[in-house]
């Protein structure tokens, strides 16, 4: 399930979501980085700001999500959608899975604007990802006789992982964490109780 085989051309091929999503990420990455480029402007226009969101500029609650500053956490975000997405990708279809990881997001971040304060700024694609598990929770509760005993338990352990990470880990965003894993989780309960995952129950 989390073991990739497919060649580079395959996995292009197969997923082309989440080859999208890490284009996008690699590009504006360089763009915050390469020295001839206007990076502090890439930065500061695409950054969430919770101030600047409460004072109409709302694509900030996506914005932060496709940015990295720092290369471990680039490379973590990135590596982890290219490992753990592609079984979502062909359960959701494209549109279903990119709605998830923007959904999952967003949801984060809104929940950072509401409950951190203005002057707190933030980015990354955290809450994407761990919208990603919680949509895989959402799996493992409801359609559990689906995945191998071993499959659930790698679920529930990388889950345990990632909050260990979120609360020993300085200047996370645990809010965008929390909020993105609930936001998978009930998109994952939507899909399975009232949209296309209700015909393969």
């Amino acid at each position: 399930m989390f073991v990739r085989t497919e060649s580079f051309r395959e996995y292009i091929r197969e997923y082309p979501v989440i080859t999208a999503i890490v284009c996008i990420n690699i590009l504006v990455y360089l763009a915050a980085h390469l020295p001839f480029l206007p990076n502090i402007k890439v930065i500061t226009s695409m950054i969430g700001i919770n101030f600047l969101v409460g004072q109409g500029e709302i694509w900030r609650l996506v914005t932060p999500i496709f940015l990295h500053i720092q290369l471990a956490h680039f490379l973590m975000n990135t590596v982890a959608v290219i490992i753990f997405s592609p079984f979502l990708e062909k359960l959701l279809g494209k549109v279903g899975f990119i709605n998830l990881y923007l959904f999952s997001g967003i949801v984060g971040n809104l929940a950072t604007f509401i409950l951190l304060p203005s002057s707190y700024t933030h980015l990354g694609a955290s809450g994407s990802f761990y919208g990603l598990f919680g949509f895989y929770l959402s799996l493992i509760l409801f359609r559990k006789n689906h995945f191998p005993k071993q499959i659930r338990q790698s679920i529930v352990l990388i889950l345990v992982l990632g909050v260990l990470f979120t609360v020993i880990q300085p200047n996370i965003n645990m809010i965008a964490h929390l909020f993105g894993a609930i936001g998978g989780f009930g998109f994952g309960y939507f899909f399975l109780h009232y949209g296309r995952g209700k015909r393969t129950s």
